[in-house]
C-alpha cells in the first residue's frame, strides 16, 4: 500500500520520514518534493506542502493527481503534524482525528457563527472510517477526537472556550487537516488525520510550548502506523 502523508512544514516531515527508514526525493509538479520511502507491505511519501488549508489542499491534489497519472494511485491519505490540544489532551500525546472538521468556515451572524452548510453550500466535516481510527489510535497510544481546522490559530481562552463549546469532544486544532480531507474526497481516497499536541489551545504562551516532544512523539506514532494499517486493511477501501 502506498500512503500520502502532507504535513505543513520541513520540520514536520523530516520527523514522519525518520519514522519511515531511508528516503529519496522525487520532485512533483509545482515544485513540490516528496520523501519517499519504500517500506513493505506500506510504503510512505511524505510532503511537506505548506501551512494552511489551501496549501495543504493544493499540494494534496498534486500529489494525487501525479500518482494517478503515474498508475499508482495512493491508497490512504494522512495530514500529520503538530497542533494545539484541548483538554484532556496533553503535551506531548498523540490524537488521531474521528472527525476532521473546517472549525471557521462560515459566516458570523447576530446569532453567532453559522457553518457553510447551515447557508447551503458545500460541506465542515470529513470523517475517517472508524475501524481505520480505532486501529491506528490504538497502535499508536492515541486518543481519537475531533480536530479541527482554522486558518487563524487560536490565541485567547475566550475563542478556546468558544470552539470546545461549538465542537464537543474537540481534542486538538492545527490548519491544515480539512483542505487535506477535501482534495482526498475529490480523488475518492481515505484520509485520516494525525496530531501530537505541542501546546494547549488558549492564550498563547510560547515558553510553554513543547514542540521538541510533539515531533519525537510525531515520529513514534508513525513508526505504528505501518503495523496498524496492516491489520485495518479491510476498511481501506477506495470511496464507491
Amino acid at each position: 500500500m502506498r500512503v500520502l502523508v502532507v504535513t505543513a512544514v520541513a520540520a514536520e516531515r523530516d520527523a514522519v520520514a525518520a519514522a519511515a527508514g531511508p528516503c529519496d526525493e522525487a520532485a512533483l509538479p509545482g515544485g513540490y518534493a516528496l520523501r519517499r520511502a519504500a517500506g513493505s507491505p506500506v510504503a510512505l511519501d511524505v510532503l511537506a506542502a505548506g501551512v494552511g488549508p489551501a496549501a495543504a489542499a493544493a499540494g494534496t491534489a498534486t500529489a494525487l493527481t501525479a500518482a494517478t497519472l503515474a498508475g499508482a494511485p495512493y491508497g490512504l491519505v494522512v495530514s500529520a503534524g503538530i497542533g494545539g490540544g484541548f483538554a484532556p489532551a496533553p503535551l506531548g500525546s498523540v490524537v488521531v482525528a474521528d472527525a476532521i472538521v473546517a472549525a471557521d468556515l462560515g459566516a458570523e451572524t447576530p446569532d453567532g457563527f453559522a457553518p457553510v452548510t447551515e447557508l447551503g453550500f458545500g460541506t465542515v466535516a470529513h470523517r475517517p472510517g472508524p475501524a481505520l481510527v480505532r486501529a491506528v489510535a490504538a497502535a499508536a497510544g492515541a486518543a481519537s477526537g475531533t480536530v479541527v481546522t482554522v486558518s487563524t490559530v487560536t490565541g485567547s481562552a475566550a475563542r478556546a472556550a468558544e470552539l470546545a463549546q461549538r465542537h464537543p469532544g474537540v481534542l486538538a486544532e492545527a490548519m491544515e487537516g480539512f483542505g487535506v480531507a477535501e482534495a482526498a474526497a475529490a480523488h475518492e481516497v481515505p484520509v485520516l488525520e494525525i496530531r501530537t499536541v505541542s501546546n494547549a489551545v488558549g492564550p498563547r504562551d510560547r515558553g510553554a510550548w513543547r514542540i521538541g516532544a510533539a515531533l519525537t512523539a510525531l515520529t513514534g506514532a508513525f513508526r505504528t502506523l505501518p503495523g496498524a494499517l496492516t491489520a485495518a486493511a479491510p476498511s481501506l477501501r477506495r470511496t464507491p
